[in-house]
């Protein structure tokens, strides 16, 4: 049974026993601000576990797509992933614990087919101070559901997953741990349960991969341990209790359940295998990165693994709206891109590659999802255009890097790494790591000192003029400022005049005014000169830039503006990649990141007005306009 088969047959079955069947929330949740993502099936319905009535009434099932952004660094093992879907059901005081248990176990036997015997569970200890007893209830069914299977579950308590791995197995099927491991509120443990809040014990199901499996460096095997050989699946919320204003514990009225059980997990467990990436949502996916790199998943596995994983979340994140940016979510999206391409490289794909494997994604997830069907193609332009607009970028950061190998990386130089090649402070430790790159000890403090710099001159400059001819650093300003390197360079193809230079510029909300050193235009040129800006922005070309000492820059033909004194090292600005740079010019920036941006709204560039500004100097005022505007 394939994952897609799996996620099916649990709504089926869920169904059956009277379950209804809601749709997924997005994984930006408007109406909770505490969290960025959905990273868990249960946080969308908290509401109504919390005592709110459900339209769809008091059992409710769905597949919950989820994201959690702090497992990004633990992604490329064999099981953790940033995005997962977590299948669910809830009851609001309609079951509890006897039905919830045998509905899971039955499921996961009968309708997956697992071998009970690779099955084992944990319960809760109970708390003496707290006067929360053992869940024997709990452990007392699970009994009874192996014994229907023939098989004798001996209950072992080991309270701590410490003591577990001291102690081991011991024979046990089924394992008593503290509120570390089995407790489920708002704030974790017990002492730590909200006021006010429901909470009670938890009852998890793992799957047993074999002594095979077992890292003997974390100590003796049991299920709470990440040694390798058992793997969470399942984990089965009893909500009874409520805390009072004293801290003390009362048993609730209504008894909820909240179950959630990762489908990724389930379904490598279907296959028995403890490699979630061998699974159907992401063998084709590792499959395409086989054929464009050449290379084999058994000698790039991690690679992969992340590739593979950070591209299913992108591609979700786009399915519900979000796009790349600096802020919140779309900075999360962005570093997962980011990230992703990052590994690209050490597969040997330096070319564009999201355009050939973010369909691969879409067609796994269309027949379940129709918001995927209903908006790939926006979902590939979302993404494609963030890959043009960093891959080169991303080309200068790693050799840069390259000069930190022998002194080791401090704050000021990860600032420049930031702020000059656009890399994450993430991606720079992580990749320093990689390198074996020492790291400063006060790095993060002097990073942030020159972040903290960067935002007051920021603030102080906008109180100004700004230099580069702008009179501001608005959206439109950095789009009119871009339009102007691209007319530059359509003028010294058009015109074949490789010695054209600019002679002044000024950029406003409205217009640009860019002066450069030639003849008068003929129609017919002014015209061609229009055409390739155009062309040039439909081809939604990467704007990057990187620094060089200023010798180098202009050995290597960077354009200046005329009469410009530089210092010893300059910003060069790129239009373009590899082989289709359109303009490479000294440039304090900023700009657009790509430039398909300026054609954002239908907008097209037109020259309004060429005109003599002085004795040899041409003036050109251009505008972005809507296509069909006169």
């Amino acid at each position: 049974m394939n994952t897609q088969e799996i996620r099916q047959k649990y709504l089926e079955f869920c169904q059956r026993n009277g379950h209804a069947i809601i749709e997924r929330a997005p994984l930006m949740l408007h109406n909770d601000p505490t969290t960025l993502f959905t990273g868990s099936g249960m946080q969308p319905l908290l509401p109504y576990l919390l005592g709110q009535d459900h339209p769809q009434g008091t059992k409710l099932a769905d597949s919950q797509t989820c994201l959690r952004a702090q497992d990004i660094e633990d992604v490329g093992d064999n099981r953790h992933t940033t995005f997962f879907e977590m299948l669910g059901n809830w009851s609001m005081g309609e079951y509890f614990k006897r039905q919830q248990i045998e509905w899971f176990f039955e499921f996961l036997t009968e309708i997956v087919g697992l071998d009970p015997h690779k099955i084992y569970v944990s319960c809760f200890i109970g708390d003496e101070k707290n006067n929360i007893p053992r869940d024997d209830e709990a452990a007392q069914i699970w009994q009874e559901v192996f014994a229907k299977k023939g098989i004798e579950a001996k209950i072992v308590e080991l309270d701590s997953a410490e003591n577990g791995d001291k102690l081991g197995m011991q024979g046990g099927r089924i394992f008593f741990y503290n509120d570390k491991e089995n407790w489920w509120s708002r704030g974790g443990g017990i002492d730590s349960t909200p006021i006010g809040d429901p909470c009670g014990p938890d009852s998890e199901v793992f799957y047993d991969f074999g002594e095979q499996h077992h890292d003997v460096s974390f100590g003796q095997a049991h299920p709470a341990s990440d040694s390798g050989r058992f793997m969470e699946i399942g984990n089965q919320v009893f909500m009874q209790y409520r805390r009072l204003d004293d801290g003390s514990f009362e048993p609730l009225k209504r008894k909820n359940v909240d179950f959630g059980g990762g489908l990724e997990r389930i379904a490598a467990a279907a296959i028995d295998s403890p490699d979630v990436f061998k699974i159907s949502l992401l063998q084709p996916i590792i499959r395409k990165l086989e054929s464009l790199s050449g290379k084999e998943y058994a000698t790039h596995t991690a690679s992969m693994r992340v590739i593979a994983d950070h591209l299913r979340a992108a591609v979700f994140l786009a399915v519900d709206g979000c796009v790349p940016s600096n802020k919140e979510q779309g900075y999360v999206m962005r570093r997962l891109l980011r990230r992703a391409i990052r590994y690209s490289f050490d597969l040997g794909i330096e070319q564009n590659f999201l355009e050939e494997v973010v369909p691969v994604i879409a067609d796994l997830y269309e027949a379940d999802f129709p918001e995927v069907k209903e908006n790939r193609e926006q979902i590939i332009a979302v993404l494609v255009k963030e890959e043009k607009a960093f891959r080169q970028t991303l080309r200068k950061g790693l050799r840069q890097m390259q000069q930190y190998i022998d002194d080791g990386l401090t704050g000021e130089e990860l600032f420049t790494l930031y702020d000059t090649f656009g890399f994450p402070v993430e991606l720079s430790t992580e990749e320093a790591y990689k390198q074996g790159i020492k790291l400063s000890d006060n790095w993060r403090a002097e990073f942030d000192a020159r972040m903290a710099e960067q935002r007051q001159r920021s603030k102080t400059a906008r109180k100004g003029q700004f230099s580069g001819g702008l009179e501001g650093h608005d959206p439109i300003h950095l789009k009119y400022h871009t339009a102007t390197h691209l007319l530059g360079a359509a003028l010294r193809k058009v015109l074949k005049a490789p010695d054209l230079q600019q002679h002044g510029s000024n950029i406003t909300s409205e217009r640009l005014r860019f002066d450069f050193n030639h003849d008068k235009l003929t129609l017919e040129e002014k015209q061609a000169v229009e055409d390739q800006v155009n062309a040039w922005i439909d081809a939604d070309l990467p704007v990057s830039f990187a620094v060089y000492p200023t010798d180098e820059a202009l050995k290597m033909g960077a354009i200046g503006a005329f009469g410009e004194r530089y210092g010893d090292k300059v910003k060069v600005y790129s239009i373009g990649e590899g082989d289709n740079i359109v303009s490479f010019e000294v440039c304090g920036g900023p700009h657009v990141e790509h430039t398909g941006v300026l054609a954002e709204g239908g907008k097209r560039f037109k020259i309004t007005k060429e005109e003599s500004s002085s004795a040899g100097i041409r003036r050109i005022k251009a505008i972005l306009v809507q296509q069909d505007s006169h």
